[in-house]
């Protein structure tokens, strides 16, 4: 099997691409699908995101699959400029709609709220009004450029798997020790 690393130039103008529910769909790049939102920290909220940070460490320590339904690779959450801005990172393996749809799900039932209700604009009724929180992301996206991917294209799971056929091998060979 042939892994070539890979780059690819994400498209300024958005009218070419194929619409979505929700809008464009970005085309899948070598590092697969995601988003980086920016947006306003409300006044005073900084504390509260940090303190959100904490709230959702401990909803994946009681049940670390909580996230699986959203295909992810990573997550990043950044405050800066004196903690006065919030930018969100996510890599995952579905597309934007789907992404946004499912997230909508899982934290209206987990009972886990989002972060973003710290941010200005994001709206309040966003669990029973998934329109209104995908426009939000769309608003404050701010799309990649360019995408470079070591293993491209290679979703979660075929890297959950990977490891788990190696630590198979690893304790059969072991074994025979």
């Amino acid at each position: 099997m042939d892994i070539t690393p890979k780059a690819m130039v994400i498209p300024k103008e958005t009218d070419h691409l194929e619409q979505g529910k929700y809008g464009p769909v970005f085309p899948r790049t070598p590092a697969c699908y995601g988003f980086t939102i920016i947006a306003d920290v409300k006044p005073g909220r900084a504390e509260a995101l940090r303190n959100h940070g904490h709230t959702l460490a401990k909803a994946l320590e009681a049940d670390p699959h909580l996230l699986a339904p959203l295909k992810l690779h990573y997550l990043r959450w950044v405050l800066f400029d004196d903690d006065r801005r919030f930018m969100y990172q996510g890599i995952f393996d579905t597309d934007f709609d789907k992404y946004t749809e499912d997230a909508v799900a899982l934290f209206s039932r987990s009972g886990v709220s989002t972060t973003f209700e710290n941010l200005v604009g994001f709206p309040e009724d966003w669990k029973t009004n998934p329109e209104a929180f995908v426009r939000f992301v769309r608003e404050h996206h701010c799309p990649s450029f360019i995408e470079y991917g070591e293993y491209p294209y290679v979703t979660a799971d075929e890297i959950k798997k990977a490891l788990r056929i190696k630590g198979a091998l690893s304790e059969m060979l072991d074994q025979m020790q």
